[in-house]
């Protein structure tokens, strides 16, 4: 059986998403949105803007933020997120699941708990990205699968080894690698 977003949902109702609780962090969400192809299935990236005193300015991302007090949920916050930075409006229909929960791993950035819900479009829909989106890209899995591998980067301003998928000028590492990699390997 090939992958398609059906086959994803099921391996995502499967899943059983480890939850963090933390009273004393901030919420946040983010959209992994998925189209098919003929005989792959694509993910979508943004780069942010760069903008001073965003700790993930200029970086390679999933379309997603903090929870504003007026969402409902976190799922809410990742679909308005989604539109936000995108013009992609997704519907409750296209969610697929959801992913664990993730925190910073590094001590100078804040203190959030990030929620990934997974959505399967069913064609490519019109992007129209706002001034927090420099630019995005769909990337098949077959790439980002063959793109792992390890990347020396500064972090506070000193070396270090990390996983990452490179991806020609982009690199996609850091919370978002932290996303996609258990994600992969749940396919397969």
């Amino acid at each position: 059986m090939g992958l398609t977003l059906e086959v994803i949902r099921e391996r995502l109702h499967a899943h059983r998403p480890e939850a963090v609780t933390d009273p004393g962090a901030r919420q946040a969400a983010v959209a992994l949105i998925l189209m098919p192809t003929v005989d792959d299935m694509e993910v979508l990236f943004i780069r942010r803007s760069h903008h001073p005193g965003d700790p993930w300015s200029g970086q390679m991302a999933l379309p997603g933020g903090r929870r504003d007090p007026g969402d409902r949920s976190r799922l809410q916050t990742s679909i308005r997120e989604a539109e936000e930075e995108t013009g992609i409006s997704l519907v409750s229909e296209s969610l697929l699941g959801q992913l664990d929960d993730y925190t910073p791993r590094t001590p100078v950035l804040p203190q959030i708990v990030i929620r990934p819900f997974v959505f399967g479009l069913a064609a490519v829909p019109v992007l129209k990205p706002s001034g927090e989106v420099a630019y995005h890209r769909w990337v098949s899995l077959t790439t980002l699968r063959a793109a792992a591998t390890t990347v020396e980067l500064e972090i506070a301003g000193k070396p270090a080894k990390v996983p990452a998928f490179v991806l020609g000028q982009d690199v996609v590492w850091g919370l978002t690698e932290r996303i996609i990699k258990p994600f992969i390997d749940l396919l397969h």
